[in-house]
């Protein structure tokens, strides 16, 4: 079951109603405390029974009610502020997916992260939760892990920063380096040997760089040349004309969203490459407008499996009025997950973390993944290519790993 913190929970069907529990409970307790005795035994020297000494009543506290029955399980996501609206889906999503499973076994209680994560991480481990799922950004995560491992509880995060990873903590979201690597991968398989590189600065951009020179090494192929560019006007054409002095290259990766993409596109055939293949990242499956951009055309990037998203997607729209975020899958991943591990996870004790690390991965709506031992999740990625206003599949995802 999922809930808001705070919310008192509404007894369940199949109980028994509170009037007839009682009315059970007290018939069973007169039972155990008369005694018949017979006639004629009475001993009118034996001193009359003592009192019946008085029970003081339970006290009533705030919070969630207790449940021994179930695993508490925590979803730390933000319900306002900027993020309100992948948070909320998020939160719907982890709804759906108990609904979906019919698990007796996990309740789900969400925590607002955005009066601050820290702070919503230690309410959560105050009422008892075992395993926290979420929060969404890197800096939440890195501001809950110690927290929480200094209870011994695991963070299952959806963020895909890498650098959070780690000491407890786990990452469902696709990290850059390895859609890169998929589809640097891909090309090479297809024949393309040199590459060019357009990637924006920052903290993305490098890593894109790093991952980028490490998978076309990797595949035996050769980067001719890497260009950066900051997100102003103009500065990706630049980016484009420097680049061009090393033309021609089989295929060009522009580590960035399908918009700055498709702009330098055109420019890097114009420039010396015109039969480049364009590659993208995961950021483009994101972006329901990116089948609408023709100058995208054949161009072909590594992501998570589309192949249940879009049944996903029409159930959530049916149920709660809107379209998910296409991260909201992590969420509902992350309920899959807990629910196959509380199979063998006892109420009341520890999660088993070890099982978050099994060799065998796990499955969902984003298709096949595991944990490595650095925490990050290592994802079974399809490559798809932009053709003619869709989106198809050209190299499916693997089913799932070997030991």
């Amino acid at each position: 079951m999922a809930e808001q913190a705070g919310r008192p929970q509404r007894p369940e069907s199949k109980r028994l109603g509170f009037g007839r529990l009682a009315a059970i409970a007290g018939a069973l307790l007169l039972g155990a405390c008369s005694t018949v005795v017979p006639r004629g035994a009475e001993s009118p020297n034996r001193a009359p029974p003592p009192p019946p000494r008085a029970v003081a009543p339970r006290p009533v506290t705030g919070g969630i009610p207790e449940d021994n029955q179930r695993h508490r399980v925590a979803l730390l996501v933000p319900l306002s502020g900027p993020n309100a609206g992948v948070g909320r889906s998020l939160a719907n999503a982890t709804q759906m997916a108990i609904m979906d499973t019919r698990s007796e076994q996990v309740r789900i209680t969400t925590y607002d992260t955005a009066g601050g994560a820290a702070a919503a991480a230690r309410r959560a481990l105050a009422e008892g939760n075992g395993l926290i799922l979420g929060p969404l950004l890197a800096e939440d995560v890195r501001a809950v892990a110690p927290i929480a491992r200094a209870a011994a509880v695991p963070v299952v995060g959806f963020s895909n920063d890498v650098s959070a990873a780690g000491g407890g903590a786990y990452l469902m979201g696709t990290a850059p380096g390895q859609s890169i690597e998929r589809v640097v991968g891909y090309a090479r398989a297809q024949g393309v040997t040199t590459f060019g590189g357009l990637v924006p600065n920052g903290t993305y951009g490098q890593r894109a760089s790093t991952a980028f020179l490490r998978a076309v090494e990797s595949a035996g192929g050769q980067v001719v040349s890497l260009q950066t560019y900051d997100r102003v006007p103009g500065a990706i054409s630049a980016a484009v004309t420097r680049m061009a002095k090393n033309a021609p290259y089989g295929a060009v990766l522009i580590a960035d969203g399908s918009g700055n993409a498709a702009a330098a596109a055109p420019l890097v055939r114009r420039n010396g490459s015109p039969s480049a293949h364009i590659l993208g990242t995961d950021l483009w499956n994101a972006e329901g407008s990116l089948a609408a951009k023709p100058a995208l055309n054949g161009a072909w990037f590594a992501s998570v499996s589309d192949g249940l998203y879009g049944q996903y997607a029409a159930k959530y729209r049916a149920r709660f009025g809107s379209a998910p975020y296409r991260l909201s899958s992590l969420g509902y991943d992350a309920v899959l997950l807990t629910v196959r591990i509380a199979r063998d996870w006892p109420v009341g004790r520890p999660f088993p973390e070890e099982r978050l690390r099994d060799r065998g991965g796990f499955s969902g709506i984003d298709g096949a993944f595991r944990f490595g031992r650095d925490g990050v999740a290592e994802r079974a990625l399809e490559v798809q290519e932009v053709r003619g206003g869709a989106v198809a599949t050209v190299a499916p995802a693997p089913g799932g790993f070997g030991k």
